[in-house]
């Protein structure tokens, strides 16, 4: 699978989608690995880890690779050009694991009772033509990256939960996306909070509900690798997760339990903003970082009802086969099962 060649893996998932400046693939005889990120304070379990020197202990040396969408990791992931990443699941991830290419192999960002989790937005626009609650969407235009993508899911829980039809519009990034809530070309979209909040207190969009009381216990993003890494490559997959899942635990520590109180938060934050919102200064981007606070999986534990919840969507849609398997998605023997 790996031999194929990345304009075939694109036709493959049916979508013509970017993949961000990709190199040679990783060697993981040597422990050099490139792991795929999203620019989002749910990724900082990895941040942590590569800053924190985590990685470094479990003997691998880390190269994070930056994307704008979940469905080019899952290319690349397939292709060699990175080793691991973490993303929500997409219908371009689930038909490469139908091939043999891509496993999940844990869990990472999760909706929680007590957390703020995922908002559901509109634009003012909509807003003010009354759309004030998700059940006032009928009708009107939701943004996702692509067809098949995590938005897409969250939409149509909500759509389905409603009972109402929403007209989904592909926009390929998440900038894209803001761009058109903002300016009113699209009415609605679901996202994380730390984009969510500062968008809804910028008058120009509006958070009109929570995807949480719509998608139980999501599992939002997991962790996945290539089907040859989780099956020939066991230990440096371990040292991955354990790494990767000490980063996730600092990250609560600090954040959600905050252990080492305010000065503790606010080196934390530094962390962060060396990956998230770059291009603002410090004091603009901290309250965007701490209100982004959401759960990342303990020990990188998969909720495995949810992964299937979501699969079960995919195929019902016809976005994937619907011969596929959990087996064929995810490995269950690198963490807890719950």
């Amino acid at each position: 699978m790996n031999n194929l060649s990345r304009r075939q893996l694109l036709k493959l998932i049916g979508g013509s989608v970017a993949v961000a400046s990709l190199g040679s693939p990783a060697i993981a005889a040597n422990k050099k690995i490139r792991v795929g990120a999203l620019r989002f304070t749910s990724h900082s379990a990895s941040f942590i880890a590569v800053e924190q020197g985590l990685f470094k202990e479990a003997g691998l040396d880390v190269e994070l690779v930056f994307f704008q969408a979940a469905q080019p990791m899952a290319v690349a992931i397939a292709s060699g050009d990175i080793d691991y990443a973490v993303t929500a699941i997409s219908g371009g991830l689930i038909s490469l694991a139908q091939k043999g290419a891509i496993k999940v192999i844990g869990g990472a960002l999760t909706e929680e009772a007590g957390i703020d989790g995922q908002e559901i937005l509109v634009s003012d626009a909509a807003f003010q033509a009354g759309v004030t609650a998700p059940g006032m969407l009928d009708g009107k235009s939701f943004g996702i990256t692509q067809a098949g993508s995590s938005f897409h899911y969250m939409g149509s829980q909500i759509a389905a939960s409603e009972g109402i039809e929403i007209s989904f519009k592909p926009l390929q990034k998440v900038g894209a996306i803001i761009g058109a809530l903002k300016s009113g070309q699209i009415d609605a979209w679901s996202i994380v909070p730390h984009i969510a909040k500062p968008l809804a207190g910028s008058g120009a969009v509006h958070s009109i509900g929570a995807v949480k009381d719509y998608v139980s216990d999501y599992q939002i993003t997991t962790v996945f690798t290539s089907a040859k890494n989780a099956a020939n490559e066991k230990e440096m997959t371990q040292n991955f997760i354990r790494a990767f899942s000490a980063g996730a635990s600092a990250y609560a520590d600090v954040m959600i339990d905050k252990k080492d109180g305010d000065d503790g938060m606010n080196e934390m934050v530094d962390l962060i903003h060396k990956y998230v919102y770059t291009d603002r200064p410090r004091e603009k981007a901290a309250p965007s970082i701490i209100n982004g606070t959401m759960r990342i999986s303990t020990g990188a534990a998969l909720n495995l009802g949810s992964v299937k919840h979501q699969l079960a969507w995919f195929q019902s849609e016809d976005l994937v086969d619907k011969s596929i398997t959990i087996d064929d998605l995810v490995d269950q023997s690198y963490v807890d099962i719950i």
